[in-house]
C-alpha cells in the first residue's frame, strides 16, 4: 500500500448528507483493505455519522457544506476529520436518561478512546472548525490458505 492515501468529499448540510458520507467512508476504507464487516469500519462508519450529524443539525444553516477527509499515512494511523464553517466549538451536553440526543460527542470521544485513538477539535483559518479523530490502522490479515489449497 501507498505510504500517504488521502479521500475527501464536501457535501451539502442536509440530512440526506449523513448517509452519503457514510456510504463515501465506508467505500474508501474497502478501497485502502479494510473489510466492510471489521469492527474498525463500524467504529469509523459510527463516529462519520455522529459528526456529519451534528454538523447539519448544530451549524444553525451557518454552514452551507461539510467536508469529510480521510488520510492514511503508511498504514499505521487513520484520520477522520469533518470540517464546517461555524465557528461554534462542539459542547458536550449534560445527557439525560430520556433524552434522544445530545450525546454525539460523548460517543464519538469513548469510541476513539477505546480504539487507541484521540479527538482533537481544532479552528479553520476560515473561522469554521474542523473535528478530527486519529485512530490505529488495523486491516485484519488476509487468511493463508491451507497446504495444497489454492487461492480462489
Amino acid at each position: 500500500m501507498a505510504d500517504h492515501l488521502e479521500a475527501s468529499v464536501t457535501l451539502p448540510s442536509d440530512p440526506a448528507s449523513v448517509s452519503a458520507a457514510r456510504n463515501f467512508v465506508a467505500s474508501a476504507l474497502v478501497e485502502w483493505g479494510l473489510p466492510v464487516d471489521a469492527e474498525m469500519a463500524d467504529t469509523v462508519r459510527l463516529v462519520v455519522s455522529e459528526l456529519t450529524t451534528n454538523a447539519v443539525q448544530h451549524t444553525l444553516g451557518q454552514s452551507p457544506t461539510f467536508t469529510v477527509d480521510l488520510t492514511l499515512d503508511r498504514d499505521e494511523r487513520l484520520r477522520v476529520g469533518v470540517t464546517d464553517s461555524h465557528p461554534r466549538f462542539p459542547k458536550r451536553l449534560p445527557a439525560a436518561v430520556q433524552q434522544d440526543n445530545g450525546r454525539g460527542m460523548v460517543i464519538v470521544r469513548w469510541l476513539t478512546t477505546e480504539c487507541g485513538g484521540r479527538l482533537d477539535v481544532r479552528p479553520t483559518p476560515e473561522g469554521g472548525k474542523t473535528v478530527c479523530i486519529e485512530l490505529p490502522w488495523s486491516v485484519p490479515a488476509q487468511p493463508v490458505p491451507a497446504a495444497g489449497q489454492q487461492e480462489p
